[in-house]
């Protein structure tokens, strides 16, 4: 299924309200982003019970029911947690990767809101949520019958969205502190190897964590957990961050001269950090154009390439990275600083050819 059109998580309760309550609505998005979160939560809102039907560990039979025999005749009695007397939501999470049988069992009690002679109540509503096959998940396709009894969302992942729910539910000041920075972090698409990639729940998985240790769980710790929850940049910086929030180095002070580049070994996730940090920095302030620079700005661009040249010399590759074009190719510092570069750095610009 592809995303014409794409929400953040606040527009969600706005659209299930005006969609979910008239006609059964599919949220589709990456693992992660909070799609069973946002419907129990809207769920609740209602005054609605939101009763979970995982689509990976169900039967045909789990939904039509088994039969009895009443007066000589076969009746199927739908299971207690679909046929019940109040109004409530019916979440048919991972609806997608339910086998084809179990798809079709789901075709009448989407549609016309029944199994055999059992109607959901009035007032119920039905959400179904999935994952895209994209995300190398466990996805199948969607017949075109149950496509077209559905309304389709598409989710994206929306720091500033989540920015605002984790301040008000104690997610960890270090992962606040820096998705703050880098909201860039939040979400990265997922991997085709099986390792971890960050999503806003490892994030939570992460927060859970350093509440669980504390924040004097030390470094090797640490980085055990940020790698076994974010994908490795991210968890690199992370830890970087931490560093920071530690010791004494910081950008400033090394823009402003009063601390050098972390030269040790053991720093060198610090030392990617602050290079990142000191990118987005000159991304910043140093204008696209030569004649808009101000002496302020020269004087800026000026210590900015004795800095390269000092970090450099502890690595060359990180080094590398802060004048990096970016995923497309297409370069993200001015153009008159890189050919300043390149005339001051030569062995710089060739490694990063």
């Amino acid at each position: 299924m592809q995303a014409a059109v794409t929400v953040t998580p606040s527009r969600v309760p706005e659209l299930l309200l005006g969609l979910a309550t008239v006609r059964p609505v599919f949220l589709w998005g990456a693992p992660g982003i909070g799609k069973s979160s946002l419907v129990r939560e809207f769920a609740e809102s209602l005054g609605l019970e939101c009763v979970s039907l995982l689509g990976t560990q169900l039967a045909p039979e789990d939904l039509i029911g088994v039969p009895q025999i009443r007066d000589g005749r076969s009746v199927f009695c739908p299971p207690q947690a679909i046929a019940r007397d109040e109004p409530y939501c019916l979440f048919l999470d991972e609806l997608n990767a339910a086998t084809p049988d179990v798809q079709k069992a789901f075709y009448s009690l989407i549609l016309d809101r029944r199994i055999g002679d059992y109607e959901l109540p009035k007032g119920s509503i039905v959400i179904g949520a999935g994952n895209r096959a994209t995300d190398n998940a466990l996805a199948r396709p969607i017949a075109s019958a149950l496509v077209n009894r559905l309304t389709h969302v598409h989710l994206e992942a929306s720091p500033k969205d989540w920015l605002a729910w984790a301040a008000a539910n104690d997610i960890h000041p270090w992962v606040l502190d820096h998705l703050t920075d880098r909201p860039d972090h939040l979400w990265s698409k997922p991997p085709k190897t099986e390792e971890p990639f960050s999503t806003p729940r490892s994030w939570h998985m992460l927060s859970d964590a350093l509440g669980s240790f504390g924040d004097a769980v030390d470094e090797e710790t640490l980085k055990v957990i940020a790698h076994g929850t974010l994908t490795p940049a991210h968890a690199a910086a992370f830890c970087g961050y931490v560093k920071i929030v530690r010791s004494r180095f910081g950008i400033e002070a090394i823009l402003k001269g009063d601390a050098g580049w972390p030269s040790r070994t053991e720093d060198r996730d610090l030392l990617y950090y602050l290079a990142e940090s000191f990118r987005g920095r000159l991304i910043k302030e140093l204008p696209a154009a030569r004649e808009h620079i101000s002496a302020n700005t020269r004087q800026t661009a000026y210590r900015a390439k004795s800095l390269l040249v000092q970090l450099a010399e502890i690595s060359v590759e990180v080094a590398r990275n802060v004048i990096a074009s970016d995923a497309d190719g297409n370069p993200v510092l001015p153009a008159w600083f890189l050919v300043e570069a390149a005339r001051d750095m030569p062995r710089l610009v060739e490694a990063r050819r």
